[in-house]
């Protein structure tokens, strides 16, 4: 389907006004203002990230290992929610309680809209995510920031979607090292840690978390198009 036909198809206002926005180098997800995500409908704007197929693929890997190891409800957190859509699909996925952290008010705010329109409860904190609260989780998940510079992004990307929510010190590899190493102690017994990655960061990040991580299984799988771009930790014994 080409964009326009897209715009077609799923634009409710005036077509000819919406071609000009995408004319003009607006997004088409947020012209439109929506994408299915997992079988739901999930409200997006700049303020957060349009959701893409591989924050789809790392919620449905994740829901295959949950469904694997846990039997009885879990505790989730989902750092970096953004519009909220990995939350509220494992919500709606699984028998659980969830928390979502981000630093943004606006993508705040457009998350719990969006968990209202799919009618599921999800608990939505402003926290920054390399600041863990004092509970306990038996999933923690995160599509963080992590890309270097603005030379790793297309221009519609970078002229639409929040820096913020794009870049990351370190490499790019920031926010998963401060996460793998400030939330040990807010696992449980069993646990699974789950991550989406950019393109080249699985060899490192793998590494890295098998130092801090050194009696749990460390998995890398790809995505659709053959790069390694999900990271697992995962304790069961």
């Amino acid at each position: 389907m080409t964009t326009q036909e897209y715009l077609k198809k799923y634009y409710k206002g005036n077509l000819n006004d919406a071609i000009k926005r995408l004319n003009n180098g607006e997004a088409v997800q947020y012209i439109v203002g929506n994408v299915e995500f997992y079988n739901s409908i999930i409200n997006v704007n700049k303020n957060v990230l349009i959701p893409r197929f591989e924050t789809e693929e790392l919620v449905e890997k994740t829901i295959y290992y949950i469904k694997k190891y846990f039997k009885d409800k879990i505790d989730i957190l989902d750092l970096g929610t953004g519009s909220g859509c990995i939350a509220i699909s494992l919500a709606k996925a699984i028998d659980s309680n969830v928390d979502a952290f981000d630093i943004s008010d606006k993508a705040l705010e457009l998350a719990r809209e969006n968990a209202k329109i799919n009618n599921v409860d999800v608990n939505f904190i402003k926290q920054d995510m390399t600041i863990p609260n004092d509970k306990m989780y038996d999933v923690v998940i995160s599509n963080p920031p992590y890309l270097r510079d603005e030379s790793e992004v297309e221009e519609i990307v970078k002229n639409n979607e929040p820096k913020l929510a794009l870049y990351a010190a370190d490499d790019g590899m920031y926010f998963y090292k401060k996460i793998l190493e400030n939330y040990k102690n807010n696992l449980k017994e069993r646990f699974i840690i789950a991550f989406e990655l950019g393109y080249n960061q699985a060899d490192y990040l793998s590494e890295f978390a098998k130092k801090i991580y050194p009696n749990s299984e460390v998995i890398i799988d790809y995505d659709l198009t053959g790069y390694k771009r999900f990271l697992f930790v995962i304790n069961i014994d």
